[in-house]
């Protein structure tokens, strides 16, 4: 079988946690039970997950994100040097917060052995002849957005006087991290990057507290810390990026099409393959993925994770047709926009409904790509 992302039956990552796993991280976190009893939990939740996922027919495996409270925070505060607390506002989303913790520079960022290294280790062991590990984190621009927001920049610059400096410190971690994947088998790799939807926003100037100019230098240095986290990574690690314009409890964060970053980013950044957010009107026409460079592939996310309702087959089929106008079929793939459970909340779909999600997801592939 093939063994690198993306495949042309893809996923992004997260799967809606089963309410005993939920129960057992609360259970944790009021004293209730160990760390080694939740581990136990979470490990046999993974095993059934993965089994699932063997039976949609899936070519790569996840843990589904299930050790994680969300898709980014819980990568970032495996870092020295950040600090998190329970949040007073959380993040606005288009119909309610996201009470996700508030997560800061407490000093200079480094790390040392990250536990997802582990969490990855038990998914490998899972592999057989079918299906390849990957593994999920958010992309080195997401951790460097997250200091730089208007809430944390004061705090950052108190840590860091001179910005270049905490780049090349995020970069050099997702080196050590990177490296660290790569020597415990990992080649696929993904980065969740949600920092491309905020700068397509409407909003984005006001979000950053900047001006256009301001906005451009923005674009510029997200590219330029991914790239640099990447450089010198082994030529048979795939790296691809996924773009999402937020995704909580069904709702969403951001709106806008790709043309403003479009022309930079998908020539410029340096991943195997994008995972493109295309699911409703909130993402834009297809016309800006003329601008992908002829060595990466795209992955279509055309089907949402949003709502249980279940896309009719032949308009997507329709939408992957109308995309071939600006990228060649060949160098194509589907998935659904984003995954289930960015956070363990979960969207508002069940199980059931989440497992027809990804069958009809195959079953477009296997129409379209034979």
């Amino acid at each position: 079988m093939k063994k690198q992302s993306p495949f042309q039956f893809d996923i992004v990552g997260s799967f809606l946690r089963p309410d005993h796993l939920k129960k057992a991280r609360a259970d944790f976190l009021s004293g209730q039970i160990t760390k080694e009893q939740l581990t136990k939990i979470e490990d046999e939740a993974i095993i059934d997950l993965v089994r699932k996922q063997k039976e949609a027919g899936l070519s790569a495996i996840t843990d589904g994100e299930f050790r994680r409270n969300s898709w980014h925070l819980d990568f970032m505060w495996a870092f020295d040097g950040v600090g998190h607390e329970k949040t007073k506002t959380g993040i606005p989303f288009h119909d309610e917060a996201a009470l996700i913790d508030d997560t800061f520079l407490t000093g200079k960022v480094s790390i040392g052995t990250h536990p997802f290294v582990e969490h990855f280790k038990f998914v490998k062991q899972l592999e057989d002849e079918n299906v390849v590990a990957r593994q999920t984190i958010p992309a080195p621009a997401q951790f460097l957005f997250q200091m730089i927001t208007p809430d944390n920049i004061e705090r950052t610059k108190k840590i860091y006087p001179e910005e270049e400096e905490l780049i090349i410190d995020i970069a050099n971690g997702y080196k050590k991290v990177i490296k660290d994947l790569y020597d415990a088998g990992c080649r696929n790799l993904q980065f969740d990057d949600c920092t491309w939807g905020v700068c397509v926003d409407d909003n984005a100037c006001f979000i950053l507290g900047t001006d256009e100019q301001g906005l451009e230098s923005v674009i510029d240095k997200l590219i330029r810390i991914n790239n640099l986290a990447m450089e010198g990574k082994p030529e048979d690690m795939v790296i691809t990026t996924h773009i999402c314009r937020g995704n909580f409890h069904s709702t969403w964060a951001c709106q806008g099409g790709y043309d403003r970053v479009a022309k930079k980013l998908f020539a410029n950044e340096n991943v195997n393959a994008f995972y493109l957010e295309f699911d409703d009107e909130r993402s834009g026409g297809f016309e800006p993925l003329s601008y992908v460079s002829e060595d990466k592939k795209v992955v279509l996310g055309l089907i949402t994770t949003k709502s249980p309702q279940l896309e009719d087959k032949e308009v997507v089929k329709n939408r992957i047709k109308e995309a071939t106008k600006y990228i060649p079929l060949e160098r194509l793939c589907i998935s659904p926009q984003c995954g289930f459970a960015s956070t363990e909340e979960g969207n508002k779909l069940t199980e059931k409904e989440q497992w027809a999600k990804l069958a009809l997801v195959r079953e477009i592939a296997q129409e379209i790509w034979g």
